[in-house]
């Protein structure tokens, strides 16, 4: 997340930009508006998965994407459910492409 733009925005943004490309994206959990991180759930329809979630990049500053858990999709659910006890404002997105896209890449 960058610290100028709010969360809800950002998950707006990544919504579309995932629905454009005809790719199934809901909100499986709503995050504090402003102040949330996010974490994203990419299914890929053969019962795997990957969360994703925002890392500090050490090496150059900023923020990375980097797969918190992959595996057996009950094992991610399983992970993201922690994160969500952890973290309250924690907002959860999910995408289910058999492609395994993301679409994170795109996205600042």
């Amino acid at each position: 997340m960058s610290a100028r733009l709010a969360a809800h925005v950002w998950v707006g943004a990544y919504l579309r930009r995932v629905q454009m490309e005809g790719v199934a994206v809901y909100v499986a959990r709503r995050g504090d508006a402003t102040a949330g991180a996010v974490l994203i759930k990419l299914a890929r329809l053969d019962g795997t998965a990957t969360a994703y979630t925002r890392m500090p990049d050490l090496t150059c500053g900023g923020l990375h994407w980097q797969a918190l858990c992959d595996g057996p999709e009950p094992e991610v659910d399983a992970a993201i459910m922690r994160q969500r006890e952890f973290d309250p404002d924690l907002w959860v997105i999910e995408v289910e492409d058999a492609r395994g896209r993301h679409f994170l890449d795109d996205m600042p």
